[in-house]
Order: C-alpha cells, then structure tokens, then sequence
C-alpha cells in the first residue's frame, strides 16, 4: 500500500520508513508541529525571555545587588519566573533558568548566578 506525506499528502517513493516526500515537507510539518501552541503561551515564554535577559545582563559577575525600580524601568516583570527556592532562613530565590533573584531590605534586590549559591546541607 502507497504511503502518503504526512505534511501534503502526496505519495511518497523510496525508503520504506519514510514519512515525507521531501525536506520541504518535513521541516514544514515539523514547524508546525513545534511552534508555540497558542499566543498565552507564547506571551509567557517572551516575557521569561526578557526577564532573563534583563538579569543576565545586569548580572555579568555572578552576583550583584539592584533596586526594584530600576528593575521596573528596564521592564522586569516579578509574576514571570521559572521557579523558587525557599532558603533555611525563609527567604525565598526566585529564578529564571540559571539566574535568581532574591528580595532584600530597602526595596532591593540580590541578583545571583546559580553556580554562585551555597548548596543547602
């Protein structure tokens, strides 16, 4: 029995496991298949995207320490992080692939490399 493209559907010749006429169709089907499935989670993946880039470039020592507004004024969104690690003290890093940050007094930040943190015992 003939086997059709996944992608257009047209029948395809050669290799019996093969799954598209040609590479056109496989990078199209692929495309498809890989983008982000709706505009939210496209939005969110973005606003990672920025936060990171935001603290990755403030953050080029490994560790630094910055205010909230200016955070604010480069467009750093607090809602948007990766995930959260409670400390023995209660404090609690919030992280964004590999750079964290860490509230402190005075309406500052501690912005920390991930390499950089002791890890817990």
């Amino acid at each position: 029995m003939p086997k059709s493209c996944l992608e257009c559907r047209e029948r395809i010749t050669g290799r019996e496991d093969k799954k598209f006429c040609n590479d056109g169709c496989r990078n199209a089907y692929n495309n498809k298949i890989n983008k982000d499935s709706n505009n939210l989670m496209r939005n969110i993946n973005n606003k990672l995207r920025k936060n990171y880039r935001i603290l990755s470039g403030i953050n080029s020592g490994g560790k630094t320490q910055i205010s909230r507004s200016r955070l604010l004024i480069k467009g750093f969104e607090f809602e948007f992080f990766t995930s959260a690690l409670p400390t023995e003290t209660g404090n609690t890093y919030y992280f964004l692939y590999d750079q964290a940050y860490l509230p402190i007094e005075n309406d500052s930040y501690i912005v920390v490399k991930k390499e950089y943190l002791t890890p817990p015992k």
